[in-house]
């Protein structure tokens, strides 16, 4: 046995409990800021209940339908980070990341997603980040929603943490086809012209939508008159 060998082991054993306890500590870590985007959620949640209480209050119907959270999964955190050219880290997460943490909004009628998105704006502790429209706006495929990024404090034991959530509403015929839409697109060789078919019937679908919408809206103005 070399001289060294006894010292090299214990080295490498060092090491290795090194590793483990760095690995202990990023679990530790990742754990941790996942419960503050729960928290986060949470606190959207009871804002939006709220609001929809008063307005039950004021108007006698209710603007919310339902609401929906989830946390991203890790897997998708990891692969939005590399898509965009980042490296998986949880500074990462914070820094490059605003929809770990999201809550869809289905509402029965679309002048109420704008009174919401507008109440949440007035809010004192609540930032709107970034605000993208794609009722006004739709996207291609005939996508329509509205999708705010908010800043939310979380009280913690001895501090106040920022943190921000996706929120998106859209009425139930949004919702409807924007399901359907997620389920027919993972449908795999299907062959371009039959592709480009579907595509084009979302797309007629999605304006089928939008006129329901509206026609909706129609008829419950003249009930309300």
């Amino acid at each position: 046995m070399g001289t060294h060998e006894p010292y090299a082991k214990e080295l490498n054993n060092l090491l290795d409990e090194m590793q483990i306890e760095a690995m202990r500590e990023q679990f530790t870590r990742v754990k941790e800021l996942m419960t503050y985007y729960h928290c986060a959620m949470l606190e959207m949640e009871t804002k939006l209940n709220v609001l929809n209480e008063q307005f039950a209050l004021q108007n006698e119907r209710n603007p919310i339908e339902s609401i929906k959270s989830r946390l991203k999964s890790m897997s998708s955190i990891q692969d939005k980070l590399r898509r965009n050219g980042h490296t998986v880290s949880i500074d990462n997460i914070e820094e490059f990341l605003s929809d770990v943490a999201g809550i869809r909004v289905i509402c029965s009628f679309v002048d109420d997603i704008y009174m919401l998105a507008d109440c949440l704006s007035e809010q004192d502790d609540i930032e709107i980040l970034a605000r993208k429209d794609y009722i006004k706006n739709p996207k291609p495929n005939g996508y329509r929603s509205l999708h705010l990024i908010v800043q939310i404090p979380i009280f913690l034991q001895n501090e106040k943490k920022l943190m921000r959530v996706e929120v998106q509403l859209r009425t139930i015929a949004m919702e409807f086809w924007a399901n359907l839409e997620h389920k027919l697109r993972y449908k795999k060789n299907l062959g371009e012209k039959t592709e480009i078919e579907i595509e084009k019937g979302l797309k007629e679908c999605a304006d089928i939508s939008a006129e329901l919408d509206a026609k909706m809206y129609e008829i419950r103005n003249k009930i309300s008159r």
